[in-house]
């Protein structure tokens, strides 16, 4: 019976940790100082997807994807960001803090 078991762990354990994809994201921390929300593209990879940035608060935003790196695009140019990074919104444009 417990060599049973054991055999059972021994095969299901490293099964189910090799076979469960990697994920990754991006986590921004925001002070957006404009008085509305921005929806801006972002590119991570070669996907573009979107995010939404409320106004004049505080916040986070999570961009899902297999990177650490995500590149937003502004009025004001290209902005790369990694994980965990801190940006501070005015006028539209991004800086990283």
């Amino acid at each position: 019976m417990k060599k049973s078991l054991l055999l059972v762990a021994l095969v299901t354990i490293p099964t189910l940790c090799l076979s469960s994809p990697s994920f990754a994201s991006v986590y921004i921390k925001y002070y957006n100082k404009d008085s509305q929300k921005h929806v801006m593209k972002v590119q991570m990879d070669g996907l573009s997807k979107e995010v939404t940035f409320n106004g004049g608060t505080t916040g986070a935003a999570t961009v899902q994807g297999s990177g650490k790196n995500a590149v937003i695009e502004t009025s004001c140019g290209k902005i790369e960001v990694k994980d965990d990074s801190k940006i501070e919104i005015k006028d539209g444009c991004i800086k990283v803090l």
